[in-house]
Protein backbone atom coordinates (compact mmCIF):
# COMPACT_ATOMS: atom_id res chain seq x y z
CA UNK A 1 0.00 0.00 0.00
CA UNK A 2 2.99 2.33 0.34
CA UNK A 3 2.88 2.22 -3.45
CA UNK A 4 -0.04 4.67 -3.26
CA UNK A 5 2.37 7.34 -2.01
CA UNK A 6 5.04 6.15 -4.43
CA UNK A 7 2.61 6.68 -7.30
CA UNK A 8 1.97 10.25 -6.14
CA UNK A 9 5.69 11.02 -6.15
CA UNK A 10 6.36 9.32 -9.50
CA UNK A 11 3.45 11.23 -11.01
CA UNK A 12 4.66 14.57 -9.67
CA UNK A 13 8.20 13.93 -10.95
CA UNK A 14 6.84 12.92 -14.36
CA UNK A 15 4.79 16.14 -14.55
CA UNK A 16 7.98 18.17 -14.67
CA UNK A 17 10.45 15.86 -16.44
CA UNK A 18 10.16 17.69 -19.76
CA UNK A 19 10.87 21.13 -18.23
CA UNK A 20 14.18 22.34 -19.68
CA UNK A 21 14.17 25.94 -18.43
CA UNK A 22 17.12 27.37 -16.56
CA UNK A 23 20.89 26.94 -16.86
CA UNK A 24 23.75 25.21 -15.07
CA UNK A 25 25.91 27.18 -12.63
CA UNK A 26 28.60 27.88 -15.21
CA UNK A 27 30.55 30.32 -13.03
CA UNK A 28 31.88 27.24 -11.21
CA UNK A 29 33.49 25.15 -14.00
CA UNK A 30 32.89 21.76 -12.38
CA UNK A 31 29.18 22.50 -11.88
CA UNK A 32 28.89 23.48 -15.54
CA UNK A 33 29.98 19.95 -16.47
CA UNK A 34 27.22 17.99 -14.69
CA UNK A 35 24.44 16.14 -16.52
CA UNK A 36 21.63 18.71 -16.86
CA UNK A 37 18.98 15.96 -17.04
CA UNK A 38 19.55 14.62 -13.52
CA UNK A 39 16.24 14.62 -11.64
CA UNK A 40 15.32 13.12 -8.27
CA UNK A 41 12.74 13.41 -5.51
CA UNK A 42 12.90 11.83 -2.06
CA UNK A 43 10.48 12.07 0.85
CA UNK A 44 11.44 10.98 4.38
CA UNK A 45 8.68 10.64 6.95
CA UNK A 46 9.15 11.49 10.63
CA UNK A 47 9.64 7.81 11.47
CA UNK A 48 12.45 7.49 8.91
CA UNK A 49 10.53 5.71 6.15
CA UNK A 50 11.76 7.05 2.79
CA UNK A 51 10.19 7.20 -0.65
CA UNK A 52 12.43 7.74 -3.68
CA UNK A 53 11.70 8.67 -7.29
CA UNK A 54 14.07 9.32 -10.18
CA UNK A 55 17.86 9.55 -9.75
CA UNK A 56 17.70 9.39 -5.95
CA UNK A 57 21.16 7.80 -5.63
CA UNK A 58 22.86 10.45 -7.81
CA UNK A 59 25.43 12.44 -5.80
CA UNK A 60 25.88 16.19 -6.19
CA UNK A 61 27.47 18.88 -4.06
CA UNK A 62 25.44 20.40 -1.24
CA UNK A 63 26.49 24.00 -1.99
CA UNK A 64 24.28 26.62 -0.25
CA UNK A 65 22.06 23.98 1.34
CA UNK A 66 24.96 23.75 3.78
CA UNK A 67 24.20 27.23 5.11
CA UNK A 68 21.36 26.47 7.56
CA UNK A 69 23.29 23.53 8.97
CA UNK A 70 26.46 25.52 9.68
CA UNK A 71 24.25 28.22 11.19
CA UNK A 72 22.63 25.54 13.38
CA UNK A 73 26.07 24.27 14.42
CA UNK A 74 27.14 27.79 15.39
CA UNK A 75 23.96 28.18 17.48
CA UNK A 76 24.61 24.78 19.05
CA UNK A 77 28.25 25.50 19.88
CA UNK A 78 28.29 29.13 21.06
CA UNK A 79 24.63 30.02 21.69
CA UNK A 80 22.08 32.38 20.22
CA UNK A 81 23.38 35.61 21.74
CA UNK A 82 26.89 35.17 20.34
CA UNK A 83 25.61 34.27 16.88
CA UNK A 84 23.16 37.20 16.87
CA UNK A 85 26.05 39.51 17.66
CA UNK A 86 27.64 38.58 14.33
CA UNK A 87 24.79 37.70 11.93
CA UNK A 88 21.32 39.19 11.45
CA UNK A 89 18.11 37.37 10.58
CA UNK A 90 16.42 39.76 8.15
CA UNK A 91 15.78 39.05 4.43
CA UNK A 92 18.38 40.91 2.37
CA UNK A 93 16.42 41.83 -0.76
CA UNK A 94 19.69 41.32 -2.63
CA UNK A 95 21.40 38.56 -4.61
CA UNK A 96 22.83 35.73 -2.50
CA UNK A 97 26.41 36.71 -3.38
CA UNK A 98 26.04 40.47 -2.95
CA UNK A 99 29.11 42.19 -1.48
CA UNK A 100 27.26 44.05 1.26
CA UNK A 101 26.33 44.17 4.93
CA UNK A 102 23.51 45.82 6.87
CA UNK A 103 24.04 49.57 6.61
CA UNK A 104 23.35 50.15 10.32
CA UNK A 105 24.91 47.13 12.06
CA UNK A 106 27.68 46.39 9.50
CA UNK A 107 26.81 42.69 9.93
CA UNK A 108 25.63 40.21 7.31
CA UNK A 109 21.86 40.48 6.98
CA UNK A 110 21.16 36.77 7.42
CA UNK A 111 22.98 33.41 7.42
CA UNK A 112 21.43 32.18 4.15
CA UNK A 113 23.37 34.58 1.89
CA UNK A 114 27.10 34.15 1.28
CA UNK A 115 28.18 36.93 3.64
CA UNK A 116 26.22 35.42 6.53
CA UNK A 117 27.30 31.87 5.69
CA UNK A 118 30.98 32.85 5.66
CA UNK A 119 30.52 34.58 9.01
CA UNK A 120 28.81 31.46 10.38
CA UNK A 121 31.82 29.34 9.41
CA UNK A 122 34.10 31.71 11.36
CA UNK A 123 31.95 31.22 14.48
CA UNK A 124 32.53 27.47 14.70
CA UNK A 125 35.04 27.09 17.56
CA UNK A 126 38.11 25.11 16.50
CA UNK A 127 41.89 25.25 16.75
CA UNK A 128 42.54 25.07 13.00
CA UNK A 129 40.73 25.19 9.64
CA UNK A 130 40.93 21.38 9.38
CA UNK A 131 39.42 20.96 12.85
CA UNK A 132 36.67 23.44 11.97
CA UNK A 133 35.83 21.57 8.77
CA UNK A 134 35.82 18.27 10.67
CA UNK A 135 33.23 19.64 13.11
CA UNK A 136 31.07 20.86 10.23
CA UNK A 137 31.30 17.62 8.27
CA UNK A 138 30.54 15.50 11.34
CA UNK A 139 27.49 17.67 12.13
CA UNK A 140 26.11 17.35 8.59
CA UNK A 141 26.83 13.62 8.62
CA UNK A 142 24.86 13.22 11.85
CA UNK A 143 21.84 14.82 10.14
CA UNK A 144 22.19 12.38 7.22
CA UNK A 145 23.14 9.24 9.13
CA UNK A 146 26.27 8.50 7.07
CA UNK A 147 29.68 10.11 6.60
CA UNK A 148 29.63 12.68 3.82
CA UNK A 149 32.62 12.85 1.47
CA UNK A 150 34.31 15.84 -0.14
CA UNK A 151 34.20 16.33 -3.90
CA UNK A 152 37.79 17.48 -4.30
CA UNK A 153 37.39 18.61 -7.90
CA UNK A 154 34.42 20.87 -7.11
CA UNK A 155 36.25 22.23 -4.04
CA UNK A 156 39.29 23.18 -6.12
CA UNK A 157 37.08 24.63 -8.84
CA UNK A 158 35.20 26.82 -6.36
CA UNK A 159 38.39 27.94 -4.66
CA UNK A 160 39.99 28.89 -7.99
CA UNK A 161 36.99 30.97 -9.09
CA UNK A 162 35.97 32.42 -5.71
CA UNK A 163 37.05 36.03 -6.16
CA UNK A 164 33.65 37.39 -5.18
CA UNK A 165 33.59 35.37 -1.97
CA UNK A 166 37.12 36.55 -1.18
CA UNK A 167 35.87 40.12 -1.55
CA UNK A 168 33.05 39.32 0.88
CA UNK A 169 35.48 37.72 3.33
CA UNK A 170 37.81 40.71 3.42
CA UNK A 171 34.87 43.09 3.65
CA UNK A 172 33.65 41.20 6.72
CA UNK A 173 37.13 41.36 8.25
CA UNK A 174 37.23 45.13 7.68
CA UNK A 175 33.99 45.51 9.66
CA UNK A 176 35.22 43.33 12.52
CA UNK A 177 32.87 40.43 11.76
CA UNK A 178 35.71 37.97 11.08
CA UNK A 179 38.46 37.56 13.67
CA UNK A 180 40.25 34.80 11.74
CA UNK A 181 42.19 34.93 8.48
CA UNK A 182 39.54 35.37 5.73
CA UNK A 183 41.34 32.98 3.38
CA UNK A 184 41.33 30.23 6.00
CA UNK A 185 37.63 30.79 6.72
CA UNK A 186 36.84 30.76 3.01
CA UNK A 187 38.77 27.53 2.50
CA UNK A 188 36.49 25.83 5.02
CA UNK A 189 33.45 27.43 3.38
CA UNK A 190 34.42 26.05 -0.04
CA UNK A 191 34.93 22.62 1.49
CA UNK A 192 31.55 22.58 3.25
CA UNK A 193 29.84 23.55 -0.02
CA UNK A 194 31.65 20.70 -1.81
CA UNK A 195 30.38 17.83 0.32
CA UNK A 196 28.50 15.23 -1.75
CA UNK A 197 24.88 14.37 -0.97
CA UNK A 198 21.90 12.70 -2.66
CA UNK A 199 18.25 13.72 -2.77
CA UNK A 200 17.61 11.06 -0.12
CA UNK A 201 20.34 12.54 2.09
CA UNK A 202 18.61 15.93 1.85
CA UNK A 203 15.23 14.38 2.68
CA UNK A 204 16.74 12.75 5.77
CA UNK A 205 18.37 16.01 6.81
CA UNK A 206 14.96 17.65 6.36
CA UNK A 207 13.27 14.97 8.45
CA UNK A 208 15.83 15.52 11.23
CA UNK A 209 14.99 19.23 11.15
CA UNK A 210 11.28 18.32 11.13
CA UNK A 211 11.78 16.24 14.30
CA UNK A 212 13.37 19.11 16.20
CA UNK A 213 16.95 17.90 15.75
CA UNK A 214 16.35 14.18 16.29
CA UNK A 215 17.47 11.83 13.50
CA UNK A 216 14.68 9.34 12.73
CA UNK A 217 16.94 6.34 13.42
CA UNK A 218 20.02 7.56 15.27
CA UNK A 219 18.71 9.99 17.87
CA UNK A 220 19.35 13.58 18.84
CA UNK A 221 21.77 15.72 16.83
CA UNK A 222 21.04 19.15 18.32
CA UNK A 223 18.45 20.91 20.46
CA UNK A 224 14.89 21.88 19.58
CA UNK A 225 15.77 25.52 20.34
CA UNK A 226 18.50 25.49 17.68
CA UNK A 227 16.13 23.93 15.14
CA UNK A 228 13.36 26.44 15.88
CA UNK A 229 15.70 29.35 15.09
CA UNK A 230 17.15 27.62 12.02
CA UNK A 231 13.75 26.81 10.51
CA UNK A 232 12.53 30.34 11.19
CA UNK A 233 15.37 31.82 9.15
CA UNK A 234 14.86 29.22 6.41
CA UNK A 235 11.23 30.35 6.09
CA UNK A 236 12.11 34.02 5.63
CA UNK A 237 15.47 33.84 3.85
CA UNK A 238 16.12 30.32 2.55
CA UNK A 239 14.92 30.89 -1.02
CA UNK A 240 16.62 34.27 -1.49
CA UNK A 241 14.65 36.86 -3.46
CA UNK A 242 11.85 34.36 -4.09
CA UNK A 243 11.22 33.79 -0.36
CA UNK A 244 7.86 35.61 -0.33
CA UNK A 245 6.49 33.73 -3.30
CA UNK A 246 7.82 30.47 -1.89
CA UNK A 247 6.19 30.92 1.52
CA UNK A 248 2.82 31.87 0.06
CA UNK A 249 2.73 29.17 -2.64
CA UNK A 250 4.71 26.29 -1.09
CA UNK A 251 4.72 27.10 2.61
CA UNK A 252 7.70 24.98 3.73
CA UNK A 253 10.95 26.08 5.38
CA UNK A 254 13.51 25.39 2.65
CA UNK A 255 16.99 26.00 1.30
CA UNK A 256 18.25 25.73 -2.26
CA UNK A 257 21.78 25.36 -3.61
CA UNK A 258 23.45 26.07 -6.94
CA UNK A 259 24.35 22.39 -7.17
CA UNK A 260 20.66 21.83 -8.03
CA UNK A 261 19.40 20.57 -4.70
CA UNK A 262 16.55 21.77 -2.50
CA UNK A 263 15.76 20.66 1.04
CA UNK A 264 12.29 21.42 2.41
CA UNK A 265 10.72 20.69 5.79
CA UNK A 266 7.21 20.15 7.09
CA UNK A 267 7.80 20.55 10.85
CA UNK A 268 6.81 17.52 12.88
CA UNK A 269 6.10 15.42 9.82
CA UNK A 270 8.58 15.03 6.96
CA UNK A 271 11.57 16.19 4.95
CA UNK A 272 11.84 16.60 1.17
CA UNK A 273 14.95 16.38 -1.01
CA UNK A 274 14.89 17.36 -4.69
CA UNK A 275 17.66 17.44 -7.29
CA UNK A 276 17.72 19.01 -10.75
CA UNK A 277 20.73 21.14 -11.72
CA UNK A 278 19.25 23.74 -14.09
CA UNK A 279 18.83 26.96 -12.10
CA UNK A 280 16.58 30.01 -12.25
CA UNK A 281 17.85 33.58 -11.95
CA UNK A 282 17.80 33.33 -8.13
CA UNK A 283 20.10 30.29 -8.11
CA UNK A 284 17.40 27.71 -7.29
CA UNK A 285 16.56 24.56 -9.25
CA UNK A 286 13.79 25.29 -11.79
CA UNK A 287 12.30 21.81 -11.72
CA UNK A 288 12.98 21.51 -7.99
CA UNK A 289 10.90 24.58 -7.22
CA UNK A 290 8.07 23.30 -9.43
CA UNK A 291 8.14 19.86 -7.81
CA UNK A 292 7.95 21.36 -4.32
CA UNK A 293 5.04 23.54 -5.38
CA UNK A 294 3.21 20.50 -6.78
CA UNK A 295 3.91 18.48 -3.63
CA UNK A 296 2.54 21.26 -1.46
CA UNK A 297 -0.58 21.74 -3.59
CA UNK A 298 -1.41 18.08 -4.27
CA UNK A 299 -0.53 16.67 -0.84
CA UNK A 300 -1.60 19.65 1.28
CA UNK A 301 1.84 20.25 2.79
CA UNK A 302 1.73 24.02 3.39
CA UNK A 303 2.76 24.42 7.02
CA UNK A 304 -0.21 26.71 7.73
CA UNK A 305 -2.55 23.92 6.61
CA UNK A 306 -1.37 21.60 9.36
CA UNK A 307 -3.69 21.77 12.33
CA UNK A 308 -2.77 18.77 14.47
CA UNK A 309 0.14 16.40 14.77
CA UNK A 310 -0.49 13.64 12.24
CA UNK A 311 1.46 11.14 14.35
CA UNK A 312 -1.61 10.91 16.61
CA UNK A 313 -3.83 9.83 13.69
CA UNK A 314 -4.29 6.20 14.75
CA UNK A 315 -6.41 6.14 17.90
CA UNK A 316 -6.70 2.37 18.28
CA UNK A 317 -6.11 -0.93 16.48
CA UNK A 318 -7.91 -4.08 17.64
CA UNK A 319 -9.10 -7.50 16.45
CA UNK A 320 -12.79 -8.07 17.35
CA UNK A 321 -12.90 -11.40 15.53
CA UNK A 322 -10.39 -13.78 14.02
CA UNK A 323 -8.53 -12.38 10.98
CA UNK A 324 -10.42 -9.07 11.15
CA UNK A 325 -8.64 -5.90 12.29
CA UNK A 326 -10.20 -2.52 12.99
CA UNK A 327 -8.16 0.68 12.56
CA UNK A 328 -9.67 3.71 14.33
CA UNK A 329 -8.56 7.09 12.99
CA UNK A 330 -9.19 10.44 14.67
CA UNK A 331 -8.35 14.13 14.50
CA UNK A 332 -7.42 16.01 11.33
CA UNK A 333 -6.28 13.65 8.61
CA UNK A 334 -3.72 15.12 6.21
CA UNK A 335 -1.21 13.54 3.85
CA UNK A 336 1.37 12.39 6.39
CA UNK A 337 -1.30 10.92 8.67
CA UNK A 338 -2.90 9.03 5.78
CA UNK A 339 0.54 7.81 4.70
CA UNK A 340 1.10 6.44 8.19
CA UNK A 341 -2.25 4.63 8.23
CA UNK A 342 -1.74 3.13 4.77
CA UNK A 343 1.79 1.97 5.60
CA UNK A 344 0.73 0.40 8.92
CA UNK A 345 -2.08 -1.50 7.21
CA UNK A 346 0.42 -2.71 4.61
CA UNK A 347 2.84 -3.86 7.31
CA UNK A 348 0.10 -5.86 9.06
CA UNK A 349 -1.43 -7.38 5.92
CA UNK A 350 -0.48 -10.92 6.93
CA UNK A 351 -2.47 -10.57 10.17
CA UNK A 352 -5.94 -10.12 8.64
CA UNK A 353 -8.30 -11.12 5.87
CA UNK A 354 -10.50 -8.05 6.42
CA UNK A 355 -9.42 -4.56 7.48
CA UNK A 356 -12.05 -2.14 8.79
CA UNK A 357 -11.02 1.51 8.66
CA UNK A 358 -13.11 3.59 11.08
CA UNK A 359 -12.97 7.32 10.20
CA UNK A 360 -16.06 8.28 12.19
CA UNK A 361 -13.91 10.35 14.60
CA UNK A 362 -12.04 12.26 11.90
CA UNK A 363 -12.64 16.02 12.20
CA UNK A 364 -11.21 17.14 8.87
CA UNK A 365 -9.59 15.45 5.88
CA UNK A 366 -7.74 16.87 2.89
CA UNK A 367 -7.92 15.70 -0.72
CA UNK A 368 -4.63 13.80 -0.69
CA UNK A 369 -5.64 11.79 2.38
CA UNK A 370 -9.12 11.18 0.94
CA UNK A 371 -7.69 9.78 -2.30
CA UNK A 372 -5.22 7.52 -0.50
CA UNK A 373 -7.81 6.03 1.85
CA UNK A 374 -10.37 5.61 -0.91
CA UNK A 375 -7.76 3.62 -2.89
CA UNK A 376 -6.88 1.43 0.08
CA UNK A 377 -9.81 -0.97 -0.51
CA UNK A 378 -8.73 -1.50 -4.12
CA UNK A 379 -5.20 -2.32 -3.00
CA UNK A 380 -6.47 -4.78 -0.39
CA UNK A 381 -8.68 -6.58 -2.88
CA UNK A 382 -5.78 -6.86 -5.30
CA UNK A 383 -3.86 -8.75 -2.60
CA UNK A 384 -6.77 -11.14 -1.89
CA UNK A 385 -8.09 -9.30 1.15
CA UNK A 386 -11.07 -7.04 1.80
CA UNK A 387 -11.37 -3.52 3.13
CA UNK A 388 -14.46 -1.89 4.64
CA UNK A 389 -14.86 1.76 5.59
CA UNK A 390 -16.84 3.09 8.55
CA UNK A 391 -17.61 6.55 7.22
CA UNK A 392 -21.02 7.77 8.48
CA UNK A 393 -20.47 11.35 7.28
CA UNK A 394 -19.13 10.33 3.85
CA UNK A 395 -15.85 12.12 4.61
CA UNK A 396 -13.77 9.75 2.46
CA UNK A 397 -16.30 8.36 -0.04
CA UNK A 398 -19.34 10.41 -1.02
CA UNK A 399 -22.71 8.76 -0.55
CA UNK A 400 -23.37 8.81 -4.31
CA UNK A 401 -19.98 7.33 -5.21
CA UNK A 402 -19.99 3.92 -6.86
CA UNK A 403 -17.50 2.73 -4.26
CA UNK A 404 -20.14 3.30 -1.60
CA UNK A 405 -20.88 -0.44 -1.33
CA UNK A 406 -17.87 -0.77 0.98
CA UNK A 407 -18.93 2.13 3.19
CA UNK A 408 -20.83 1.64 6.47
CA UNK A 409 -22.34 3.95 9.05
CA UNK A 410 -21.11 1.96 12.05
CA UNK A 411 -18.49 -0.60 13.10
CA UNK A 412 -21.10 -3.27 13.89
CA UNK A 413 -22.45 -3.16 10.34
CA UNK A 414 -18.93 -3.40 8.94
CA UNK A 415 -18.12 -6.38 11.18
CA UNK A 416 -21.31 -8.14 10.08
CA UNK A 417 -20.23 -7.64 6.45
CA UNK A 418 -16.78 -8.95 7.35
CA UNK A 419 -18.27 -12.14 8.81
CA UNK A 420 -20.39 -12.66 5.70
CA UNK A 421 -17.44 -12.02 3.37
CA UNK A 422 -15.26 -14.47 5.35
CA UNK A 423 -18.01 -17.12 5.30
CA UNK A 424 -18.57 -16.76 1.54
CA UNK A 425 -14.83 -16.96 0.95
CA UNK A 426 -14.59 -20.27 2.80
CA UNK A 427 -17.42 -21.95 0.84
Amino acid sequence: MAELVQRYLDHILAEHTEVADGALADYIPELAAVDPEGFALSLTMADGYTYESGDAACEFTIQSISKPFTYALALDQIGCAAVDAAIGVEPSGEAFNEISVDSATKMPKNPMINAGAIAAVSLIPASSPDARFALIRDFYSDFVGRRLELDDEVYRSEKATGSRNRAIGYMLQSFGVLDDDPDEVLDVYYRQCSLRVTATDLATMGATLARGGVHPRLGRVTTATVIKRTLSVMVTCGMYDAAGDWVSAVGLPAKSGVGGGIVAVLPGQLGIGVYSPRLDRNGSSVRGVRVCRSLSEQLGLHFLTVRRDSLATLRNVYEPQERVRVYEVHGDLLFSGAEQVVRIVEGECDLFDVAVLDVSRVDDIDEAARSMLAALGTQLRASGRQGFLVDPDAAVIRADNDQGAGRFSGVDDALAAAREWTRDRSL
